[in-house]
């Protein structure tokens, strides 16, 4: 099973999407600085503000790039809001 996280720095006021099979471990290594030359160690503590269980990783790693692509906070905002539009795009994989 895999998900699609979206986390939240109010250090930098920025959100971060990635893709993982275990979310809780995840959010200790974005937290911990695991992996020190990662961008997510500039804005610890970050916040799940979103987890979405994908039927796949392929359709993980899909989803992850689309909202990647955007490159929008408005749409992630919306995203958060209503995670039913992951549903929407999950079913375009």
């Amino acid at each position: 099973m895999y998900f699609i996280y979206i986390i939240y720095s109010k250090k930098l006021d920025r959100y971060y999407v990635g893709t993982t099979d275990d979310v809780l471990k995840r959010m200790g290594e974005h937290n911990s600085g695991f992996y020190s030359e990662a961008y997510t160690v500039k804005g610890v503590p970050w916040v799940l503000s979103l987890s979405f269980e994908c039927e796949s990783s392929e359709k993980a790693y899909g989803i992850e790039k689309f909202l990647k692509r955007m490159k929008s906070r408005i749409f992630l905002d919306k995203v958060i809001v209503n995670p039913n539009i992951l549903l929407e795009i999950q079913n375009k994989f």
